[in-house]
């Protein structure tokens, strides 16, 4: 149950002074108090967490977490306040989340005030990293900002709570000094009303695993609520819960947003990385409610890795993709669809179908004034806008296709490199024989996997069939997989229905295609309605519990104006995978 809050006074803290800023978002003059504090240790920054209050949070503490850690975890916690004094609250939510580690096992916390923790060798020793109400500029250094966003876009976890909305932001006037951490935050802005608002809060996800603490029903609870501002959009996020504007009564003020949409909490994933943020947190006693501190501990899972919950923006979720996350299926373009047009065109279209999921092509041109094919040689600056040309789209990278991945040492690094700052999870590729030695030691640093993919008997003599790729991956570790191109399968007489059952679970992607007749000649057609016996293959991988990274939509047919059966193909998927959710 959400208890009640005892009411917070400045006359509560050991005050040495208080100051106010006023700071301006938008049309909102918004006040914020800066606090100095009593000394105390280095551990708690300098405040004095009373023995009570210290007693109530050990009280509060969830008796277990909610998933086994598949690893020892290490969480980094940062709770740097500049200019703004800061909120009192990070203290105890520092000492919450070092017991709430320590009791359940999930995670190791080290609390960390210098910006060099963020320096790449000491940030890889992380799983995930907790901004804790870090308010104003914690630092502009733009190398430690890289390694920031590229910890997280690679596959690191990122956890912000109430003021990390502000954080990267020049309180002299500069206004937001860092505008892709919001990006990668989902939202920004600091409107709020009174420090002790009381609002009803409306389950936007129910059944999501980081809820588990709620009642579907919703809850009221007391605390400084922001109302945040662009980035933020459903189409980018998956909102877990928001203000109940129907339960809550706010006709004391105009509304913040024209859509009046306030969004509480959420979750989403910028590349590979884990994205969790709420704009609770302004006041201590947040964290010694038992059902926040078990929402909070299922949040810092999900970021390090260990909860699977789902993130597919919530204004995507038709019942169909919502179908679709309850198998674990992934249905994204496959670049080479539109290899005619530049990936930035590819990424439009992704959109238009409203799929959420896209299957990058070394060959292809970026476009958007990128005068280079989608590799690496790209530089940070080019990788950035094409960052941002998906997240406009809502649209997430999970596979590429490289057609050379080299053998030697430092062409494999560059390659890997250029996959870990994309997110991307598999690498798709036909590499040499004497290759995989090098790249599935890659695949194990990096943590990338490589899917062998299929040609023809003729251009791939050690993959073409089941049999024959099976044979290279059962020598290999768990990060070598196969990428299924159903098209060729079919072309030299194979059966992708019979082919499940030899590939198994080492079937990370598939490259789906259905033909007008089983023969060298047979050309794409849309799924369900040619001899490919389409409902029967997604049938068969769904009795085994397979789940590839990725079913990719590859139309090789009618390259210019192919959307009209790229769409009646994604519908054909929607409706399959409605009938096996159920």
């Amino acid at each position: 149950m959400i208890t009640k809050p005892k009411t917070i006074t400045a006359d509560t803290y050991p005050l040495k002074a208080i100051a106010f800023l006023l700071i301006t978002f938008g049309c909102l003059q918004v006040p914020f108090v800066a606090l100095a504090y009593e000394t105390g240790g280095p551990e708690d920054g300098g405040y004095v967490i009373s023995d009570e209050d210290r007693a109530k949070i050990m009280a509060a503490l969830p008796e277990a977490a909610p998933a086994s850690p598949k690893q020892p975890r290490k969480l980094l916690i940062f709770d740097v306040n500049v200019v703004y004094g800061g909120h009192p609250s990070r203290f105890y939510a520092n000492l919450a989340f070092q017991e709430m580690g320590k009791k359940t096992g999930a995670f190791e916390v080290v609390i960390s005030r210098d910006p060099a923790v963020f320096e790449k060798e000491t940030l890889s020793q992380f799983d995930a990293v907790f901004l804790n109400n870090t308010v104003g500029n914690q630092f502009t250094d733009p190398k430690l900002r890289q390694n920031l966003l590229e910890f997280v876009y690679g596959g690191g976890g990122l956890m912000g709570v109430h003021g990390t909305a502000v954080a990267f932001w020049d309180w002299d006037g500069g206004g937001d000094d860092w505008p892709e951490f919001g990006r990668m935050l989902g939202g920004r802005g600091a409107r709020h009303r009174e420090a002790q608002e009381k609002c009803f809060m409306k389950m936007d996800s129910p059944g999501h695993p980081l809820l588990a603490s709620f009642p579907n029903e919703g809850f009221e609870l007391s605390d400084e609520f922001f109302r945040v501002g662009d980035p933020y959009s459903r189409d980018r996020v998956r909102v877990l819960f928001s203000i109940d504007n129907e339960k809550t009564d706010l006709s004391a003020k105009p509304p913040e947003r024209e859509d009046e949409d306030y969004a509480a909490a959420w979750v989403r994933h910028y590349g590979r990385g884990r994205v969790f943020y709420t704009t609770f947190g302004h006041n201590p006693h947040q964290f010694w409610d038992p059902a926040l501190l078990q929402f909070y501990l299922a949040a810092a899972q999900f970021a390090l890795g260990d909860l699977e919950a789902p993130t597919i923006p919530s204004a995507r979720l038709t019942p169909a993709i919502a179908a679709q996350e309850e198998l674990g299926w992934n249905l994204g373009i496959v670049a080479y669809t539109f290899h005619k047009y530049t990936l930035f065109e590819t990424i439009e279209k992704t959109d238009e179908l409203g799929l959420a999921y896209l299957g990058g092509l070394d060959f292809q041109k970026v476009g958007g004034g990128i005068d280079k094919n989608f590799n690496a040689d790209l530089t940070d600056e080019e990788l950035k806008a094409i960052r941002i040309k998906l997240d406009d789209a809502g649209v997430r990278m999970l596979t590429c296709f490289y057609s050379v991945i080299p053998g030697d040492e430092e062409g494999c690094r560059k390659v890997f490199e250029f996959a870990r700052k994309m997110g991307i999870q598999t690498l798709i590729s036909e590499p040499p024989q004497e290759a995989l030695d090098t790249i599935e030691g890659f695949c194990n640093d990096y943590d990338i996997d490589l899917a062998l993919h299929n040609h023809d008997q003729k251009a791939s003599p050690n993959y073409w069939s089941p049999e024959a790729v099976m044979k290279v991956c059962k020598e290999r570790g768990p990060h070598i997989g196969v990428c299924a191109d159903m098209g060729y399968w079919m072309r030299s007489g194979i059966d992708p229905v019979a082919a499940v059952g030899v590939i198994g679970n080492r079937l990370f992607e598939v490259q789906m295609h259905d033909l007008n007749e089983l023969s060298p000649e047979g050309h794409d057609v849309p799924w369900g309605t040619g001899v490919g016996r389409t409902r029967a293959f997604l049938e068969e991988v769904f009795r085994q519990g397979i789940k590839p990274r990725m079913f990719g939509l590859e139309y090789s047919d009618d390259w210019l104006d192919s959307m009209p059966e790229v769409e009646e193909s994604a519908r054909f998927f929607d409706t399959v995978t409605l009938d096996l959710a159920k």
